[in-house]
């Protein structure tokens, strides 16, 4: 008798969470393990935002909210959407949900059906396909190359369309490549878009205020007005406020979807945290300025990390534009072999290998759908950053 339902042979669990889960297991067995994987600011929550949670809690703000979170958030997002964004959506047209990943989950779920297609540029954040596939419905990747800045071009997408294309996601900042659209880049892709009505656009705008360089934010429905009909824009607090762990994320789009998502959130798990609304409101309503000076640690550590990234021999690294990732190639290590005479053929074995070696986590391109690359976090300390570099120049130069 079957206990396990066969859907869940359609996806593979979190390589980024597995990662995580990995070194800390290698630690708990008294391994120094460097885990440069974690994709969360290594900042503390702004104490404003935990002293709000506590008010809540102290008012008796403990019981259940709207299932699409409480008036008051959803009010305070449209207001971020309005001032930041250039957006004027209502608070019906708005939903909070356990994170940005249950946004996204559930636009899928009410959406995709089996023979559908959802357009992922490559290289991509690890739930995107996984969730596709859950839903019934087909991820149809599209290499974005280096060379294009990790980008999705207008060419390609056109190519990538079927009369079977359900939705076109977006993410940028981008994780894991960093790669930031201007404004120009995103009414290019929507020019393709307009010419097929079909296509709905998912932006997951998560990393939207981790941008360096003095670069500007564009939302694709900022960008050209004529798609926010059809545009689910995700976005929530748990980058840019430190927020992780509290797990509040939001998406606006049309009422008729926002409406289906909020009854399916209403049948998993109902409304999201009450003091976590608290919080998340606060940390859009109270002050901002520490965003800005926690990007400049930031922008400090891409500098160095990158830097010395291309002074190691085969790595070569792209300078991302926003987030807190860089995106390394290793191509130039494939086929050199490790000290105890293993050949390197592929990105996974590569991080193998430096786990092996140099008590060194890092994530495979492979997870992300672009090889032979790995992804470091640089969402840690700077000393922690350069002693896993230098881990890694070691492993490097071991090779023959």
């Amino acid at each position: 008798m079957r206990l396990i339902a066969s859907r869940l042979e359609r996806i593979q669990p979190s390589p980024s969470s597995m990662a995580g889960q990995r070194a800390r297991e290698l630690r708990a067995q008294g391994r120094d393990i460097v885990g440069l994987t974690s994709g969360e600011p290594d900042f503390d929550t702004p104490a404003h935002i935990c002293e709000a949670a506590t008010r809540a809690m102290s008012a008796s703000k403990t019981k259940y909210t709207d299932v699409g979170g409480t008036t008051e958030l959803r009010a305070a997002i449209a207001d971020k959407f309005r001032r930041e964004n250039g957006l004027d959506y209502q608070p019906g047209e708005i939903i909070v949900g356990t994170g940005g990943k249950q946004v996204i989950f559930n636009a899928f779920m009410c959406t995709v059906e089996a023979g559908d297609e959802v357009i992922v540029p490559a290289p991509y954040w690890v739930s995107y396909p996984d969730i596709v596939r859950l839903a019934g419905g087909t991820p149809v990747f599209v290499d974005c190359p280096a060379a294009h800045g990790f980008k999705l071009q207008p060419e390609d997408l056109e190519r990538a369309i079927t009369p079977h294309t359900r939705w076109l996601v977006l993410n940028a900042p981008n994780n894991p490549s960093g790669a930031v659209y201007t404004r120009a880049e995103l009414q290019a892709l929507a020019e393709v878009l307009l010419r097929h009505p079909q296509v709905w656009v998912l932006t997951d705008d998560m990393y939207e205020h981790l941008l360096f360089d003095g670069r500007s934010f564009c939302t694709i429905a900022q960008a050209a007005p004529a798609l926010q009909d059809r545009t689910l824009t995700v976005n929530g607090v748990s980058k840019a406020y430190a927020m992780t762990g509290w797990r509040i994320g939001y998406g606006a789009g049309p009422s008729v979807l926002i409406k289906a998502m909020t009854k399916l959130q209403s049948q998993s798990t109902s409304n999201p945290s009450s003091i976590s609304q608290a919080a998340a409101l606060e940390a859009l309503t109270g002050p901002q300025d520490f965003i800005a000076r926690n990007c400049a640690v930031y922008q400090a550590r891409r500098d160095m990390v990158v830097d010395r990234l291309n002074r190691i021999p085969g790595i070569t690294c792209h300078r991302p534009e926003g987030a807190f990732y860089v995106f390394p190639s290793c191509a130039a290590l494939m086929g050199r072999s490790t000290p105890d005479g293993r050949v390197l053929t592929t990105d996974d074995t590569f991080v193998m290998y430096l786990l092996e070696s140099q008590d060194l986590a890092l994530l495979q391109g492979a997870a992300y759908g672009v090889s032979p690359y790995f992804r470091i976090s640089f969402a840690t300390s700077t000393e922690k950053l350069q002693e896993g570099l230098r881990r890694l120049q070691v492993a490097c130069e071991a090779l023959r």
